[in-house]
């Protein structure tokens, strides 16, 4: 028998009275965006200060529509379109879970450009801040995700494998956990010290480029360990939805890289 580590007992509601209930997943969501929101304001208050602090403080409400409008969204069409075109009143219970990261970012994106374009900032100059913090926000969101139970690994007898009630009785791997690692961790860490301690704030559409190439990798090698949605399965090579959506992420990521340009300061 194959050893396995019994998956906690946490439920995902924190605290229900009646009909009102506070979820993990919400709190995640909410720590993400004002920690997150906390990091921008450090780095806009650091050279070369294109974006004011001030300035970020009114964006933080543009990004969150953002995210949430583009995260279900994106899950709407890139994931289970057939379902939700039979059953529309579902798109807007978010709390059912059915987020797209893939689909947030472009409603992020979506929201940097009008609001650069409204206040007259170079794109870059609000991007490359927000993918600095991005990280903070994807860490809690895959740790929601264990919680719930859902985006769980593969079958697997590594000893770090979990039971997860959700997915039957195998063993499987906490991709959740390997994701907030990686996209998380590893990704935040790797953002901080080019901005802290290269040049790379000074060259506009590095650190959104990074951060791209390293979700997009991120993403690819995890998809390796994660069991493909259901409903849509192992698709061409046996590759997943989430590696094909990451593959133009990784493209556009290195453009940005290879196409920076430095800060003119007056």
């Amino acid at each position: 028998m194959m050893f396995a580590i019994p998956f906690p007992s946490i439920d995902p509601v924190l605290i229900e009275i009646g009909p009102f209930a506070i979820r993990w997943y919400a709190l995640a969501y909410i720590a993400g965006i004002v920690l997150g929101w906390r990091y921008c304001l450090y780095l806009a208050a650091r050279p070369p200060r294109i974006v004011t602090r001030a300035q970020f403080g009114d964006f933080v409400v543009w990004a969150v529509l953002g995210v949430i409008l583009g995260g279900r969204l994106g899950y709407v069409l890139f994931y289970k379109p057939l379902h939700y075109l039979y059953n529309p009143l579902e798109i807007v219970m978010v709390w059912q879970g059915g987020m797209s990261f893939h689909g947030g970012m472009l409603g992020v994106i979506l929201a940097m450009i009008l609001f650069t374009r409204q206040r007259r900032l170079p794109f870059f100059a609000l991007a490359d801040i927000v993918a600095c913090a991005t990280p903070i926000g994807l860490f809690f969101g895959r740790l929601a995700n264990f919680i719930n139970q859902e985006l769980y690994g593969r079958p697997t007898d590594v000893p770090w494998a979990v039971v997860f009630p959700a997915g039957g009785p195998l063993p499987r791997h906490p991709s959740q956990l390997y994701e907030a690692a990686l996209e998380g961790v590893v990704l935040f860490v790797v953002l901080f010290a080019l901005a802290r301690f290269t040049e790379a704030r000074w060259r506009l559409g590095v650190l959104s480029g990074v951060f791209l190439v390293g979700y997009s990798l991120s993403r690819i090698i995890v998809e390796l360990f994660r069991e493909p949605d259901a409903h849509l399965g192992y698709l061409i090579g046996g590759t997943t939805m989430g590696q094909w959506l990451s593959v133009p992420m990784l493209l556009v990521g290195l453009v940005f890289i290879l196409r920076a340009r430095r800060v003119q300061v007056q």
